[in-house]
């Protein structure tokens, strides 16, 4: 099957999906309550644990939103990170089920999240989108990028361009999950290639949870590296530090 064949195949089965979950009554992915149209249900969502004030280059938690004294000592290549959510409980739930159970409805779930989160929180205005991609070894395993999922909605919703080709990641390094914070920016190092000219482009750069940063910095280390004037980080959930 031609890529322009299996593009239109899947485009077809995704509207499917959805004109079939918006068509039937929602079960809240938390509680199995009744939710309408909605995947977490108003009571639900009212407990999920909302980033608050936070540095608006790392998003880690600053009084009144303040620039952190690392990102001002350190400035990272990233310039800005949204977040809608603290990675703790019930979040790490959804996602879990988004990431590793095929639970793929999740991915509007995120992309609205991230949104909400955006429109309190204006930025740069951003003109391209780019999912943080996976080793082909890793898509392979799991069957889908999980930031491509939500790239996709993100896109249909805004009108924003999405940059999808020429952006790899050439290295499949082992899970940053199993590795200690201070190890994790070795192992992605040089992990990413793009073959894309981002000259003078502002774009957001699409994931589910930013824990470290350290995947997320040298990705943008290697969009600048193509032109890109501004990177900001768009994510679903931020981890905190073991000492926060």
């Amino acid at each position: 099957m031609s890529n322009f064949l299996a593009s239109a195949f899947d485009n077809v089965r995704r509207g499917a999906i959805e004109a079939a979950r918006l068509a039937l009554p929602q079960r809240c992915e938390l509680c199995a309550s009744a939710s309408a149209a909605d995947l977490v249900c108003a009571e639900c969502a009212r407990a999920l644990p909302a980033q608050r004030t936070s540095c608006p280059v790392c998003a880690l938690p600053t009084p009144s939103s303040m620039t952190c004294g690392r990102c001002l000592a350190h400035p990272p290549p990233f310039d800005a990170t949204i977040s809608a959510f603290v990675y703790a409980f019930p979040v790490d739930r959804l996602i879990h089920a988004f990431k590793y159970q095929g639970r793929l409805p999740l991915a509007e779930w995120c992309a609205r999240s991230i949104l909400a989160a955006r429109e309190k929180r204006p930025t740069s205005h951003v003109t391209r989108l780019i999912a943080l991609p996976l080793s082909a070894e890793r898509q392979r395993e799991r069957g889908y990028n999980q930031a491509t999922e939500i790239v996709r909605v993100i896109a249909s919703q805004t009108g924003m361009a999405v940059v999808s080709r020429g952006i790899r990641r050439v290295r499949a390094s082992p899970p940053q999950a199993a590795l200690p914070w201070n190890e994790r920016a070795r192992n992605v190092r040089g992990a990413f290639e793009c073959d894309v000219d981002l000259s003078g482009l502002a774009v957001a750069v699409i994931d589910d949870v930013m824990t470290t940063g350290a995947s997320l910095a040298e990705f943008a280390k290697t969009l600048k590296g193509r032109g890109a004037s501004r990177v900001e980080n768009w994510v679903v959930a931020r981890t905190l530090p073991p000492a926060a």
